[in-house]
């Protein structure tokens, strides 16, 4: 899943953490646990009319100000 050279860094104690839920969650394996979770986010963003509306989604959450 995180083939094709493509990486992505991420702290070992959360990608434990993804391993554990991942696990109890019934997933293949973490990273299809990542996977699921970072296109569930994507389409929170993408459900957006505008621009706008993503800019102020990720102002809410800090990501930006």
């Amino acid at each position: 899943m995180f083939g094709g050279g493509n990486k992505i860094k991420l702290d070992k104690d959360l990608i434990e953490r993804a391993k554990q839920v991942a696990e109890v969650a019934g997933y293949a394996s973490h990273e299809e646990f990542i996977t699921h979770i970072i296109e569930r986010e994507l389409a929170n963003f993408e459900e957006g009319d505008s621009d706008e509306d993503i800019t102020e989604k990720l102002r809410g959450l800090g990501y930006i100000s």
